[in-house]
């Protein structure tokens, strides 16, 4: 069970590079080229909610991905440092908790095994994918 992290100040611009690391590494663990998509997606959108509750919450801290090659599934795991004060209570927050909730709206879309926890030293997505048959052989 291989492992890849990585670790990134809560800015925007950071997304972007956590996206393609995620795709490069779930393509070379075996993930479907057909899901490649989704799984660029669904980082992006998990990264960019983290980057938001740091932001709104004045938290300094790094957000972590964690990209685990297990035997037949490939595991992403996107935690910030946010508590639950960050997490928006109500829509008259100034619509954050519009933003979260089709941002987790759009997770549950994409991907199928889908767990979302949140405590009083942060949140922590974890997504995971099957591994195609033909990467298992090889």
């Amino acid at each position: 069970m291989a492992t890849v992290e990585l670790r990134f100040s809560a800015l925007p611009e950071h997304v972007r590079t956590a996206r393609l690391v995620a795709a490069a590494v779930a393509r070379r663990a075996g993930v479907d080229e057909s899901v490649l998509d989704e799984v660029r997606l669904a980082v992006g959108e998990a990264c960019s909610r983290a980057v938001g509750l740091h932001r709104r919450g004045g938290v300094t801290g790094a957000v972590r991905v964690a990209l685990t090659d297990q035997e037949k599934r490939f595991l992403i795991e996107v935690e910030d440092e946010a508590g639950l004060d960050t997490v928006p209570a109500t829509a008259a927050d100034g619509g954050d908790q519009d933003e979260d909730t089709l941002g987790l709206a759009v997770l549950t879309g994409l991907v199928e095994d889908l767990e979302v926890t949140s405590g009083a030293g942060g949140g922590l997505i974890r997504m995971s994918w099957p591994v195609s048959a033909d990467a298992l052989a090889v």
